[in-house]
């Protein structure tokens, strides 16, 4: 490890990580912030997956200040971030097949909708069957993942094929298999991972596109304001009353 407190290297690390993304990701940006822009204006509801700590950029879009009101977190139990005791079980379940189907026929996407998925693997059952499944019911899917594994590790899939290989657009996170950015002779191991850091900015990036690209066809933006500043609880009463049929984090 050169030169630098761990903290600063770490820092190095992300910044250059989100260089790679913002330079190397802008069109595949714009094109989902189309997708999800479009799907708004045809009436279609939007949602977002991931799977343990890939859970947690889809987590950050749903009912967020400043966010579009519908995104909604399909949420799959035992897989959402590390909700279930032992934690381990949720990496067990990733693998596990048939699930994805299980849940997009319990859950209210329909054809026409658009589905964020985000692993950064992109190899194992559950985000490979959960894309195929979606794009099988006439979804429309993003999906968020590190193309290196897919060169650089086998799928879990019975198919062989990882998470890009079933999407409409794919966001390439640019994480190096492993999710590890440092290194230090007297750590026995790599440390320190910047996948959340780096997924969640993508993200935001996807969801500020399409805020742009509806009010750019005239369209208000159905975004969600904080509840700690004055007015807020209104606007937010408004947005979620227009689009409640589309909105299902609230039932």
């Amino acid at each position: 490890m050169s030169d630098g407190t761990p903290a600063d290297l770490f820092f190095d690390a992300a910044a250059e990580l989100l260089r790679r993304v913002r330079e190397e990701e802008g069109g595949a940006i714009a094109e989902a912030g189309v997708l999800l822009a479009d799907t708004v204006t045809d009436g279609g509801r939007l949602f977002a997956f991931g799977a343990g700590h890939s859970s947690l950029a889809a987590q950050d879009v749903v009912y967020r200040a400043g966010g579009l009101a519908l995104m909604n977190l399909l949420a799959v139990p035992g897989v959402v971030g590390v909700d279930v005791t032992p934690a381990t079980l949720g990496s067990a379940l990733e693998r596990v097949d048939g699930l994805a189907s299980a849940v997009l026929d319990s859950s209210p996407a329909r054809a026409g909708d658009a589905l964020v998925i985000i692993s950064l693997s992109g190899r194992n059952s559950l985000p490979v069957e959960m894309a195929r499944g979606a794009r099988e019911r006439g979804l429309r899917v993003i999906g968020v993942t590190s193309v290196a594994y897919a060169t650089e590790t086998a799928s879990r899939h019975a198919s062989g094929t990882f998470l890009k290989d079933h999407c409409d657009v794919v966001l390439d996170s640019k994480i190096a298999v492993g999710d590890a950015e440092l290194s230090l002779d007297s750590v026995p191991a790599p440390f320190a991972p910047a996948s959340t850091v780096v997924t969640s900015a993508l993200m935001q990036a996807v969801m500020a596109t399409a805020a742009a690209e509806l009010a750019g066809r005239g369209i208000e933006p159905p975004l969600l304001r904080s509840g700690n500043v004055d007015g807020g609880h209104d606007w937010n009463t408004r947005i979620m009353e227009k689009y409640g049929d589309r909105i299902f984090y609230r039932h």
